[in-house]
């Protein structure tokens, strides 16, 4: 077989897109395209990471819970971890558009029954991701709400209002999401900034100190989850192909938006780390993450920016991850509405929204969940009793680590399926450099994962005996194995779905071609 070329692959694709599919049952079927450019597809994936709640969320876990000094080294090592990982996706997202962008990829190197058990992983994933934020964001306004209100209310009340509001934007245009998204973003990422330019100006006992680059500083219990916690703060970036229908020049606009994520967030995210180890000194950041939490970010804004401007970071706080629970949301409909096109769910999830071009049975299904998910942890709000942290160290933490397990996994796939994609076509030597980044990343994906696993005990504080430190990464597990028996069985029962799984647009072009054409004079 001849080399695969990418203008050839990609005029057949635009071809589809424009002429066949836009005219195949009213657009229901297909996502509308040329609504996001370069910008408005780079804000909407970084708002996924959600910045602050980073800063503020995930590093003092980091640090105090796992004990990582060594926290900003993590991050520029994943940094190019991920930037090899992008070399092969970004290629393959030229061969390949789909919304359901991860286990599209994996299908069309894989295979289709691959890319079936993919598919329920990503959507346990980014669900599980989603609805973990709301533990945060509840606990978080609960909190604001008594401190300048004298207003006391559970974590969940607030928690089902964001929930609410996430639903009905849902059905809303991405371009409207993209904009709200693209405020909320710019305005967090520059009050951190000022922040770190305060840390470095005004350091803490120790002066201004580079040991938490030091790789000796890499040791601590948690490892392993400190590597899925950090990875965690990258995701988002993975995101940009799966708005690929909906891009203007989605060859370009897709593949510079995942470099130009990963790059920031990297930089963005080792900087803040840096600043904090720097404002307490890297000798006492363990022991004062350990003992805020939360917190710590506040305090050291408090004492160098002043009450002002922590009150303004807390709100922002809390519009970071609403930005975030929309941008998780969004994809979660779009890997929903990818697998009810091609078949793996019900045929109604592969349609769009008449009025938005949203897909609206994939927004309704992810609202119901989060819905459900906050009520089952609402119930048991408190337990242990005296526990006011529920949201915090369970909700947040467990569905957050679920989800990122689950898209570790998925990046690892995703790398030896762009290697066999190349390899099948007969492009491995033009592709061979891209072939050996995937496959780097691939490994390097996969001894994470293994780590991750290891040490899940640690994120859960229990014991190496819990149940829960083997029931919550089997999620994950039992997600994949449920999708490689379901893509088993449709192999046998329905050969004709499982052949078209990962074909998005591709799929329904083929079962137009086939369907038999209407009588003359008959109306469409």
């Amino acid at each position: 077989m001849p080399p695969a070329s990418s203008s050839t692959s990609n005029t057949r694709t635009s071809a589809t897109s424009t002429s066949d599919i836009n005219t195949y049952k009213g657009q229901e079927r297909a996502l509308r395209a040329d609504r996001l450019g370069t910008p408005g597809l780079l804000l909407s994936v970084l708002a996924a990471s959600a910045p602050l709640m980073v800063v503020a969320g995930v590093m003092p876990t980091v640090f105090g819970v796992m004990g990582i000094v060594g926290q900003p080294l993590l991050y520029v090592i994943l940094g190019v971890v991920l930037m090899l990982f992008s070399v092969g996706y970004a290629e393959m997202s030229r061969h390949v558009h789909n919304a359901g962008a991860f286990y599209a990829y994996i299908a069309r190197g894989l295979g289709p029954t691959a890319g079936a058990g993919a598919s329920l992983v990503a959507l346990v994933a980014y669900s599980a991701m989603q609805v973990g934020i709301y533990g945060i964001l509840g606990f978080e306004v609960a909190g604001l709400l008594a401190t300048h209100l004298g207003l006391t209310v559970a974590w969940w009340v607030p928690a089902l209002a964001a929930a609410a509001i996430v639903a009905v934007l849902g059905w809303l245009k991405i371009d409207l999401n993209a904009r709200v998204l693209g405020v909320l973003l710019v305005v967090e990422c520059a009050l951190v900034v000022i922040f770190d330019i305060a840390a470095i100006a005004e350091p803490g006992p120790e002066g201004l100190s580079l040991s938490a680059f030091n790789p000796d500083t890499l040791t601590g219990a948690g490892l392993g989850t400190a590597l899925c916690f950090c990875i965690a703060a990258f995701v988002g970036f993975e995101q940009s192909p799966v708005y690929a229908e909906e891009t203007s020049r989605p060859q370009v606009v897709v593949s510079r938006v995942m470099f130009l994520a990963v790059g920031y967030a990297a930089l963005f995210l080792a900087l803040s780390a840096w600043a904090l180890t720097v404002a307490t000194g890297p000798g006492s950041i363990t022991g004062q993450a350990a003992k805020e939490g939360p917190g710590l970010l506040f305090t050291l804004t408090g004492s160098r920016l002043g009450g002002t401007f922590t009150d303004v970071l807390h709100v922002l706080f809390v519009t970071g991850m609403f930005a975030a629970l929309l941008s998780f949301h969004n994809v979660v409909a779009r890997y929903a509405f990818a697998m009810g096109r091609e078949g793996l769910l019900p045929a109604g999830f592969g349609r769009t929204n008449k009025a938005s071009g949203a897909p609206a049975t994939g927004s309704v299904l992810q609202s119901v969940v989060s819905v459900l998910v906050i009520g089952a942890f609402a119930v048991t709000d408190g337990m242990p009793a005296g526990d006011p942290t529920t949201p915090v160290l369970r909700l947040f933490t467990w569905m957050g680590n679920i989800g990122a397990l689950g898209v570790i996994l998925l990046m690892a796939a995703a790398s030896f399926a762009v290697i066999a994609f190349f390899v099948r076509r007969g492009a491995a030597g033009p592709q061979a450099w891209r072939l050996v980044c995937s496959g780097l990343a691939g490994l390097a994906l996969v001894a994470i994962a293994v780590y991750t696993v290891k040490d899940f005990d640690v994120l859960i504080g229990a014991g190496p005996g819990s149940s829960l430190s083997w029931i919550l990464p089997g999620i994950v597990g039992t997600a994949l194995v449920g999708g490689l028996l379901y893509g088993a069985v449709l192999r046998s029962v329905r050969p004709e779905v499982h052949a078209r799984i990962g074909l998005g647009n591709e799929a329904f072009r083929l079962e137009q071609a086939a369907a038999p054409e209407e009588p003359a004079g008959t109306k469409a």
